[in-house]
């Protein structure tokens, strides 16, 4: 069987998203969709609005084949290991291929770029260094050096772009693998990463729609013509098992909690706190009324909105740099969530041949890896009341892969 693979978030699985699976299937030729996928924390540094177990189902009954999940050591993460845990499973688990969104849309100027880069490596990775030194942040850094080095090219690829830059290090990590897959691109329709606003069309950013869903009160009556409807119903029902969508504002008292209980010097151990930030965390902590206005009033040109809320996550879930530095830099294990009959079948195929063990639950494996995912999946538990915080910390533990009969 053909597979092709996606690296996704689905946060939540939107018309868009729907675009990209047919497409992939169509461009690829595959029997098989795989998708890879960020659990309840994400790649941004942002509690995802519904459970990781919820996402995978929406994924499926929207056509995806398999979802399986990116352990939190990859997946809250910045760009490059963010892609190189989502290649290497994808890898592991045989697929052909891999398929994913960009401002871009063209993969020659994915190659164009990374051929440039390997090139000029000693001039770009001093240009990069030169201008994060002066407080401009990474994506803009590896942009603006592509233009030092290529300033006579038209159609350089813009670093800058959120999905660019996953693409560009997808396409690297999978350029170091002996048997790469073939990567394909395609182009985001209408709506782009960060707009908040809804346009007239029926392609909407999910940043839109989680908005959308937080100011209408949690109600999802008006995101309606943006997503599937089998997303609808899924919102729908997760509203209805715990009363509530997630988002920062609900962990805000006890990430408060811990910047101003926690001595600094322990706040430097936690897993991207760098150069004296910890003094800034803890000195806006007190004063700060919300996750909005303490995020306001840490960032700086240099230590972007993405960046700090990174910082947060792992601070609220007590994330040591020695924890992440043992484990972010191989694969351990594949966590299937979900899978449709045809993705069965395709694991029947491949199993014999998969190196990294494939589970389908946390006790079928001894590893530091997984648990952080648990300890993740744990503290984002917490944003729960009673007794749905019970129920949800049972979930990581009863929950077995969900199996869909018929796509």
């Amino acid at each position: 069987m053909n597979s092709t693979g996606l690296i996704v978030e689905y946060n939540p699985f939107h018309n868009g998203h729907f675009f990209h699976v047919e497409e992939a299937r169509k461009r690829t030729d595959a029997d098989v969709i795989i998708a890879i996928m960020s659990g309840n924390f994400l790649q941004r540094g942002e509690p995802a609005i519904i459970s990781k177990w919820a996402r995978a189902k929406m994924a499926l009954q929207a056509g995806v084949d398999i979802v399986v999940e990116l352990p939190y050591a990859f997946a809250v993460q910045h760009a490059e290991t963010f892609a190189y845990g989502s290649i290497n499973i994808l890898h592991a688990l045989k697929c052909n291929s891999f398929c994913f969104g960009s401002e871009s849309g063209n993969i020659n100027e994915f190659s164009d770029a990374i051929d440039l880069i390997e090139n000029h490596r000693v001039e770009y990775e001093a240009f990069v260094k030169e201008l994060m030194k002066t407080g401009v942040s990474y994506p803009t850094s590896l942009s603006q050096s592509m233009k030092k080095i290529y300033p006579d090219h038209k159609n350089y690829i813009d670093l800058a772009k959120p999905n660019n830059i996953l693409g560009f290090h997808y396409m690297q990590i999978n350029n170091t693998l002996q048997s790469p897959m073939r990567a394909f691109t395609i182009k985001r329709k209408n709506a782009n990463y960060h707009d908040e606003e809804f346009s007239s069309s029926t392609i909407a950013s999910a940043t839109s729609i989680r908005k959308a869903t937080f100011e209408a009160n949690q109600s999802i009556n008006g995101i309606e013509q943006y997503v599937p409807k089998t997303t609808s119903n899924v919102l729908q029902e997760y509203y209805n098992d715990y009363q509530t969508f997630h988002n920062w504002e609900m962990y805000w008292p006890y990430l408060q909690y811990r910047l101003l209980s926690i001595e600094e010097t322990d706040l430097a151990n936690i897993y991207e706190i760098e150069e004296g930030i910890e003094h800034r965390l803890k000195r806006y902590a007190k004063d700060a009324v919300s996750f909005h206005d303490f995020m306001q009033r840490v960032k700086t040109k240099r230590y972007t909105w993405t960046r700090i809320q990174r910082m947060c996550v792992h601070i609220l879930t007590n994330t040591k740099k020695s924890e992440m530095l043992r484990h972010h830099n191989h694969i351990e294990y594949i966590r299937l969530l979900g899978m449709t009959e045809r993705g069965r079948m395709y694991l029947s195929q491949i199993k014999k041949d998969i190196d990294v063990p494939l589970i389908s639950k946390i006790s079928a494996i001894s590893s530091e890896l997984l648990e952080l995912d648990i300890r993740a999946s744990n503290i984002y538990s917490q944003g729960l009341q009673e007794p749905y915080r019970q129920k949800m910390f049972k979930t990581e533990y009863a929950q077995p892969p969900i199996y869909i009969h018929q796509n």
